[in-house]
């Protein structure tokens, strides 16, 4: 929107006004105009949750020390899609097909976490949107953003697997573009949601992997920094850049109020849409495999539950005390701020090799 507008500016009062055609400037206002829309209605956010009882059930078998935290206001995430929702229609290119896809899986995988949440905290339904309904809805969304960009595709690289660390190696999926699109957005969305148990546990990180996400963007998208970094040029990628630097600017205003002690939670409704966000950045810059080494922490969360379920139905025993994993260092005594932060050490780390790896080729 405020693209069109510089264009038009720039043509008809002042050349002066085509600074903000720069990706890399509009990027950064993202960041900031997502920073400063949370800043503001988070307050507002967090009044009516409170003043409509919307407020946070603790599990009766988790750690005790969660039982503090009974009725802190949650669904806080509307804050969050509204903040990057707001900022990449003001900074976006809207002729971008790609920010569109995007704009898509966000709102609507919001709607499907809303959906849920309002059950359990309107309805007083502990049990939510069951989850065969739930993965439905996700499994649909997913599906359809997996088929829309495979359709609209121009070169062989928008549906190649792109190996890491090998410079010539791209797997031609054809239609097994579409399988592994679906299995990244869908599992991304729960390893999100899972991870999604601590004061800004998940949030700092998925702000770390879609700054990582918003480089490796406008690197693929500009012709001279793909040639240099041996990895293909996709046209138009480069845009995502905005979308992701959004995700940056809102998740970091929601940490404002999510930080130890959370005066809100994001719920449902900005958990599975942050994640399906990330595995959607990563599915159209094509690194699928660098995606899963970054946001580790979200894959070793969600495997520990795997293991945990897979043996106590198997073996009768559990192999951690509880899961996801940040509850088993709880109940080993760490304190909740210590477990938070290492865990977002462990994501720098990932974050790290995972931009690494585009030079190391």
């Amino acid at each position: 929107m405020l693209l069109w507008l510089s264009e038009y500016l720039a043509q008809d009062i002042d050349s002066s006004f085509a600074v903000f055609q720069y990706l890399t400037l509009r990027s950064i206002l993202a960041v900031l105009t997502a920073l400063v829309i949370s800043f503001i209605v988070g307050p507002v956010v967090i009044r009516r949750l409170s003043a409509a009882q919307i407020g946070q059930v603790i599990r009766s078998d988790g750690p005790q020390t969660h039982l503090s935290k009974a009725g802190t206001p949650t669904m806080g995430g509307a804050m969050i899609l509204a903040s990057i929702v707001l900022t990449t229609l003001f900074w976006a290119d809207l002729s971008n097909r790609y920010i569109w896809v995007l704009l898509f899986v966000i709102v609507f995988f919001g709607l499907v976490g809303w959906i849920d949440d309002y059950r359990k905290l309107i309805l007083q339904d502990p049990k939510g949107l069951p989850a065969r309904q739930k993965y439905l809805g996700q499994s649909v969304i997913a599906l359809l953003a997996a088929v829309i960009l495979f359709e609209s595709a121009q070169l062989p690289a928008e549906t190649a697997l792109i190996v890491p660390f090998f410079k010539d190696v791209a797997v031609d999926l054809g239609w097994g573009y579409v399988l592994l699109s679906y299995l990244v957005i869908v599992g991304s969305s729960n390893a999100v949601n899972l991870t999604d148990g601590l004061d800004g546990l998940a949030v700092l990180p998925a702000v770390m992997v879609a700054a990582a996400l918003a480089i490796i963007a406008y690197t693929t998208g500009h012709a001279r920094f793909a040639e240099y970094l041996a990895i293909p040029y996709l046209p138009g990628v480069g845009e995502v850049a905005v979308f992701a630097a959004a995700l940056v600017g809102s998740g970091l205003g929601f940490l404002w109020f999510n930080t130890h002690p959370a005066q809100v939670f994001m719920g449902d409704i900005g958990a599975l849409a942050l994640g399906a966000a990330l595995g959607t950045i990563a599915v159209i810059v094509r690194q699928e495999i660098v995606f899963m080494v970054m946001a580790g922490v979200f894959v070793i969360e969600t495997v520990s539950v795997i293991l945990q379920v897979a043996s106590f139905k198997l073996t009768g025993r559990r192999i951690f005390k509880m899961a996801p994993l940040h509850h088993h260092f709880e109940l080993k005594g760490w304190p909740e701020p210590r477990v938070i932060v290492r865990f977002w050490i462990i994501t720098i780390i990932l974050v790290l090799i995972g931009l690494a790896t585009l030079k190391i080729r």
